[in-house]
Order: structure tokens, then C-alpha cells, then sequence
């Protein structure tokens, strides 16, 4: 079994010597938005050194012919650096640096090398056509305009929700900015590629780098730095002191690394740490060395803090109030973990003995001291001294975390506001004068808006909102099942013989992808898919007692014939309710901005860079970049069809048999059953494609 590795740049690894296949026994892409955010934060950070490397890990793969390689190990990251590199080409205007990011997604092809046009990676072949037509070959406006209906699986869902993520993220940054992070991702990242033409061999190569050795985490470096400023006599003590205060966390290096992470972020005020070993031993240890004060690190901030860090892991095991822990698990609610900092920091000042290894923090039911539950529970009751402040700034912390979840504001700008925080409170700043805690009336309207609007949000934050809003509806915290979930009560995919498609096409449309469409639920959507009736989806919604625990659910019970008007009405209470749990129902001059309509709430503040939000046909007529009376065509040569649709001067499109539709996509499902809208109308005038059109409105928001 010949074995090769060697560690080369993207600009190496996208390139004719590699054309990457994922076997079909591969699972599919998997990632979710917070973790190419995450990767795409990271690289942020860390395009701030240019010149230093990041190493985005190892490839596996399996010879399979010339230049063609099954991919073992590596298909998540290959498929969000692809999604990654597609949307920095979105939003490219200068034509070379366009066409060199092309070339890293799709091979241009060479015949004289006898090397054929392609893209560089090929999915399972289930989704491979979907990442082909929409992300590879550049039809991102069609990807935008799908609905979640029109896509055939979960992977493909996850390729649309990190597109639009990505896109938002990377139209933030202006032309330089995006320059220098492309180059630095195509220039600086690395990856190793080991090969082998063994399959079997490929496996155990997997194993064994995946499953042999143990590298040195973040806290046995700091450790090692610590135990070696100690006195001889203390060293045993401490160094056991250490791992007694750290064992708790356990050995994920990642998890390791968000603490310590976070315990920068707290002492420093920096909202951005691009290499932990060497910030953190110049921004926090630095002075306890100096000072030959390395006991105090270890007692009066280590100990509390990672006391604090497994407290926010498991509120519900604590001794901790009813009400504190009602709003540390709210905050576990949230995808994300900027929130984290601020909430150990109020820990640590409210409680006068959470570093204290005698201190009962938890309770004895589940013993979480690391003994495994073998010593005696802890006598020593917790001091909470300071349980108002406590409350006060873990409302305000979930209050803004929930704003700032739902504007889809970038991690750097998260951190930023948790930073603020920190310093507010060390400064001993009131709540009104930390800028950490404010919430301006642009926040509360762009907030609103995106309630009102579609959601852009993923299932998990779907399921926050309804959250939110029925436990502002019961007035107390519901005890919630281990399942649940937040479904549509119109299906998804109606059947022609359901009584939603008497519904027209653009009321299912316009409801599909809103909050008053969704309820809390134990039902799964496998079990929902094939019920396609009202009746039928309320009553299997309602089938669990569990479910009925939450007034929005089961206030289902009470309707007997549903209608768009119902759905308005579950809207609005669902947006008040959510409003008021947020205290941003009014603004400044006590306008109830909860009873605003989603245009009442944009205007004056549209976004000043192009977003991944749906572009509607009437945005684009208003912008005259299209104007009523025009014709589209879509033609079909091989099947011998063609469709004609108009553009009407309300914002849709009237087919030929006198039907209209809210989108490009719904008149072409319901014209010839494709999904990809934007890509297959044209306009007869000038023979421009709709995506072409669309585009060039995103981008006018430059």
C-alpha cells in the first residue's frame, strides 16, 4: 500500500491534479451555519496575519484513476470551502480575480492535456446535481430564490441555509477587505493530502490519525507555564489543583480552547484572539509571573470561571434559583456561545464561593465534581450575595443575544458587544450606560422585520422563537419534552389531491417560510410528510400531551377549517408575544412596532450591503430593473415545450392559462415542474436570465 502526504495550499489543492469524488457510502454534508460561520470567523481572524499559515487539517483520499480521488476523510470541509469560494465569486465585479476563483471551483478543461471541463468536486450522487447547478456553476440567486419544499434533502437544505449564511457574512466586507481574505484563503490555508490506492488501507489510515495520539491542549501548555512559575513545594499541590479545577471539562481541544477563549475575552476585553497560546500567556498570565502570584491565577480565576463554564453546560443540575436557571437555560437555547462570557462573569460576581472545591454548586442527585460520584457531597451551601444584578444582566444578556441572533450579526460583531459588556461591568457601568447592553431602535426594527418577513433562521433558532413566544403567552417557564420541534402546518409539499392546492400557488408561497406557520410540536417532520390535510397535521400535532403544554400549540385544537386569515392571526401574536418577551414592542417614541408591516418596518433603514434575503418580483420592479408588461420565456428545445409568462404590474407572473405567481420558481414548478426559476426564464427582449436580473438588484444594495 503506497502512502503519500504532503501539506499544500488551496490554490495546490484546487487544481487539475485533483478532481475529488465522494463515494456514495459517504454520509452526506452535514454542517450547519454556525459551523462555517465559524470557519469563516476564524479565517477572518486570522487573514489579520497574512503571512501566517492556518492549517485546516488533513485530506484521506483514495487514488481512482488519474487526477481522480475518492474522498475518505475531508468532504465537509471541501464542500463549505467551495460554498465559500462560490459566494466570494458572487461578489467579485473585477472580471480576473472572477475568473481565477471560477477555475478553483470548476476546471476550465484542457484538450492538449487531455483533461476534460468539470467541477473540481463531485457529491454523493444524490445532491451532486444541486451543488453542481447552483453553487458550482454560479446560479446563487437561484439557490436563494428556492423555497425549503424545493429541495430533496437535508444536505441540499444545508448547502441553501450556509450559502445565504456565508453570502451575508463575506457582503459585510468591503472590496479590500474581500480581497485580502481570498487571497489569504487561497495563498495561506493548508491542508495535508495523504493518499493511497487502497480503500482498506484509506480506513486505517483514518483510524489511526484519528484515533492514535494525544497533542497537548490549551490547558496542558498553560499548565506547564504555570506549575513552572510555582515554588518546588507548591508544584505538586497546584499541579494537582490544576487538574482536579480542568478534568471536569474534559479533553475535547475545541471546548478546552472556547474556555480559555473566553477567559481572555473577560480579563483582556479583547473581542478577538487569533492565537490563544501566545495572547493568552502575554494578556492574562503575564502579570500573575511577574508578580510570582501564579496561586492566585489558579484560585481566583481559574477555579471560579471553569466552575462557572460547567454551570452554563448544566443549569438544570445546579443549586442555583429556579428563576437564575430558567435564563442560563434560555441561553443554552441559542446556537451560538458569545453569550457565554458575559454570563460567567455574572456567575463568578454573584457567587462569593464558585471557585471554592467544597462549595455545592451542583446537586447531589448528579454529582459533577469528576469523582464519578466516589467522595462526599459538598457542604459548603453556595453564596449567592448578589442574585438582583445576577438576574438583571442574564435577562439583558438573553435579550440581546436574541436581537442580535435574529439580525444575523456576524461573530465579530457578537464578540464585540460581549467584550463591551465586560468592560461595562468591570467599570461598574449601570445597565443604561453599557453599550453592551444597548439595543438601538434600528435593532428592535430590523429585528421585527425579520419576524415579520420570511425566516432566514435555522430549524434550532425556529424553535427558540416559538419557544419565546408561548412561554410569554403562559406567563412561566414549560417544562419542555425531549423532542420538539417547530413544524409547518401547511405541508411543505402538497399533493394534488390535498385541500391546500386549491390554495393559489403564491398564498402557500408567501406562508411557507413564516413564523405564523410554524408550532411546537413532539410529531417529527417524517411523520407530518404524508398528512395533507389540516385536520390531520393539527391532530397528530396535537397527539402528544407534551406538546399541548405550549398555548400556541394548543390553541390548534380550536380551529376547525384553516385559513390564510388564521395564519395572519397567528402571526401577529406570535410577533407581539416574542416582542414583548424582548421588551422591543416599542421604540423610543412608544410606536408599537409590533403591529408594523415588514415594509413599515424597512423603510428609511435598508441594509447597506447585499444580503442573501429572497428577492421578490416586486423589489426588482421597483427598482426598474424589470418593468410590467415584459415577457419571459422558458424553452425547452429536446422536450419540444415552451412557456410565456408576464410580468404584472403587481409583483408577479401571469402564465399563459391566466394563473399568477409570487416567484419566478412557483410559476415554473407550475409550469413545467422544475424548481430552478431563476435560471430558466429569459427575457425575450434581450435574452437576459432572471438570475442575471436578480443579481444585479442584490448588488445595487452595494
Amino acid at each position: 500500500m503506497a502512502i503519500s502526504a504532503t501539506e499544500k495550499p488551496l490554490s495546490r489543492v484546487f487544481m487539475s491534479d485533483y478532481r475529488f469524488v465522494i463515494p456514495s457510502f459517504q454520509r452526506a454534508y452535514t454542517w450547519q451555519a454556525e459551523n462555517i460561520l465559524q470557519l469563516v470567523s476564524d479565517l477572518q481572524d486570522a487573514s489579520a496575519s497574512a503571512n501566517t499559515p492556518y492549517f485546516l487539517g488533513s485530506l484521506i483520499l483514495v487514488r481512482d484513476g488519474e487526477s481522480r480521488y475518492q474522498v475518505i476523510d475531508g468532504q465537509q470541509r471541501l464542500i463549505s470551502l467551495s460554498i465559500i469560494i462560490a459566494v466570494l465569486r458572487e461578489l467579485e465585479t473585477d472580471p480576473v480575480l472572477l475568473s481565477e476563483l471560477d477555475e478553483l471551483i470548476l476546471e476550465p478543461g484542457n484538450k492538449l492535456r487531455g483533461i476534460k471541463a468539470e467541477p473540481r468536486l463531485r457529491l454523493r450522487d444524490r445532491d451532486a446535481e444541486f451543488f453542481r447547478s447552483y453553487v458550482q456553476e454560479g446560479d446563487l440567486e437561484g439557490l436563494f430564490d428556492l423555497r425549503d419544499g424545493d429541495m430533496e434533502t437535508h444536505a441540499q437544505r444545508n448547502i441553501a441555509v450556509n450559502a445565504r449564511q456565508v453570502f451575508d457574512e463575506l457582503a459585510k466586507l468591503d472590496d479590500g477587505e474581500r480581497h485580502r481574505f481570498a487571497s489569504y484563503l487561497v495563498n495561506q490555508v493548508t491542508l495535508v493530502i495523504v493518499t493511497t490506492d487502497d480503500l482498506a488501507g484509506a480506513h486505517r489510515i483514518f483510524d489511526v490519525m484519528n484515533m492514535r495520539g494525544v497533542p497537548l491542549t490549551a490547558s496542558d501548555v498553560f499548565k506547564a507555564k504555570v506549575v513552572a512559575a510555582l515554588s518546588p513545594a507548591a508544584r505538586n499541590v497546584y499541579a494537582a489543583r490544576w487538574d482536579d479545577i480542568m478534568d471536569p471539562l474534559g479533553d475535547d481541544a475545541q471546548v478546552l480552547e472556547e474556555f480559555f477563549s473566553d477567559l481572555h475575552l473577560i480579563v483582556s476585553h479583547k473581542p478577538v484572539c487569533t492565537q490563544l497560546l501566545e495572547e493568552f500567556r502575554a494578556d492574562v498570565l503575564a502579570a500573575y509571573v511577574k508578580e510570582q502570584n501564579v496561586i492566585s491565577f489558579i484560585d481566583e480565576l481559574l477555579a471560579p470561571y471553569a466552575m462557572a463554564w460547567r454551570v452554563l453546560d448544566h443549569p438544570t443540575d445546579t443549586a442555583l434559583p429556579d428563576d437564575v436557571v430558567r435564563q442560563l437555560v434560555l441561553l443554552n437555547d441559542y446556537p451560538t456561545a458569545d453569550w457565554k462570557t458575559v454570563a460567567m462573569w455574572a456567575l463568578v460576581h454573584s457567587v462569593g464561593n464558585l471557585g471554592s472545591a467544597d462549595a455545592a454548586v451542583f446537586t447531589r442527585s448528579d454529582d459533577r465534581s469528576g469523582n464519578g460520584g466516589t467522595t462526599p457531597a459538598p457542604r459548603e451551601p453556595m453564596r449567592l450575595h448578589d442574585g438582583t444584578r445576577l438576574r438583571t444582566i442574564l435577562q439583558a444578556l438573553e435579550r440581546v443575544t436574541g436581537v442580535d441572533s435574529l439580525n444575523r450579526q456576524s461573530p465579530l460583531t457578537r464578540r464585540t458587544r460581549m467584550a463591551n459588556a465586560v468592560r461595562g461591568l468591570d467599570r461598574d457601568y449601570t445597565m443604561p450606560q453599557n453599550k453592551g447592553f444597548l439595543v438601538t431602535d434600528d435593532d428592535r426594527r430590523s429585528a421585527l422585520a425579520h419576524l415579520r418577513g420570511e425566516l432566514q433562521t435555522n430549524p434550532k433558532m425556529n424553535r427558540l422563537l416559538l419557544i419565546r413566544a408561548n412561554e410569554q403567552q403562559a406567563g412561566f417557564r414549560i417544562t419542555r419534552p425531549r423532542s420538539l420541534n417547530a413544524l409547518p402546518i401547511v405541508p411543505e409539499r402538497v399533493a394534488k389531491n390535498s385541500p391546500f392546492a386549491a390554495w393559489p400557488e403564491s398564498l402557500r408561497d408567501f406562508w411557507s417560510s413564516r413564523i405564523g406557520n410554524l408550532v411546537l410540536t413532539q410529531a417529527n417532520e417524517q411523520q407530518l410528510a404524508p398528512l395533507q390535510t389540516f385536520k390531520e397535521r393539527r391532530d397528530r400535532m396535537l397527539l402528544s400531551s407534551s406538546s399541548r403544554r405550549f398555548p400556541l400549540t394548543e390553541k390548534l385544537g380550536h380551529i376547525e377549517e384553516l385559513t390564510a386569515k388564521t395564519l395572519q392571526w397567528r402571526q401577529d401574536e406570535t410577533v407581539r408575544l416574542i416582542a414583548e418577551f424582548w421588551n422591543i414592542r416599542y421604540d423610543e417614541g412608544n410606536t408599537d412596532l409590533s403591529v408594523l408591516d415588514e415594509q413599515q418596518l424597512t423603510r428609511g433603514s435598508a441594509p447597506r450591503t447585499p444580503t442573501a434575503k429572497r428577492v421578490t418580483i416586486a423589489q426588482v420592479l421597483e427598482s426598474g430593473l424589470l418593468v410590467a408588461g415584459e415577457t419571459l420565456v422558458w424553452e425547452r428545445p429536446r422536450k419540444g415545450e415552451r412557456w410565456v409568462a408576464t410580468v404584472t404590474a403587481n409583483g408577479k407572473l401571469r402564465l399563459e392559462d391566466g394563473n399568477e405567481y409570487s416567484s419566478p420558481t412557483a410559476a415554473a414548478r407550475a409550469a413545467g415542474g422544475n424548481s430552478a426559476g431563476l435560471s430558466v426564464w429569459k427575457r425575450t427582449s434581450d435574452g437576459r436570465k432572471l438570475s442575471e436580473i436578480w443579481k444585479a438588484y442584490r448588488m445595487q444594495k452595494r
